[in-house]
């Protein structure tokens, strides 16, 4: 079965192809910072967003249904998650995020239980 947190939503805006580098990023209740990565990978979309000095520099992984709306002329990306969400959240690691399985799964967990998809456990 496919694992749709890291697949964008059809409904979401987001146009395959798009570099989203550089992009603002807007948690449910307002900025959390921009995007540093990204994929488009089928079935392994993310982002990685550089929350600046708001929670002390950490960059954190963002599956890709978390997003909510993609705004093109602003070059905005606008999350189904808060601000305190997104601050709790697993800190990215890059070895990890690309050569460890465990790692990956361990995040995916985070989002499952804390916002809801289709499938998940959790809520907002």
């Amino acid at each position: 079965m496919t694992d749709h947190l890291w697949s964008y939503s059809t409904d979401s805006g987001h146009l395959a192809g798009t570099d989203l580098t550089g992009w603002r990023v807007e948690a449910s209740d307002g900025h959390i910072g921009k995007v540093d990565k990204h994929s488009d990978e089928v079935d392994d979309s993310y982002l990685v967003v550089d929350t600046g000095v708001w929670i002390f520099g950490k960059e954190v992984l963002i599956p890709a249904r978390a997003v909510t709306r993609v705004d093109l002329e602003e070059q905005t990306l606008h999350l189904a998650l808060t601000k305190e969400q997104v601050k709790d959240s697993p800190e990215f690691v890059s070895d990890k995020h690309l050569a460890d399985r465990q790692y990956r799964e361990e995040i995916g967990q985070y989002y499952r239980t804390s916002w809801p998809f289709p499938g998940s456990t959790g809520g907002l």
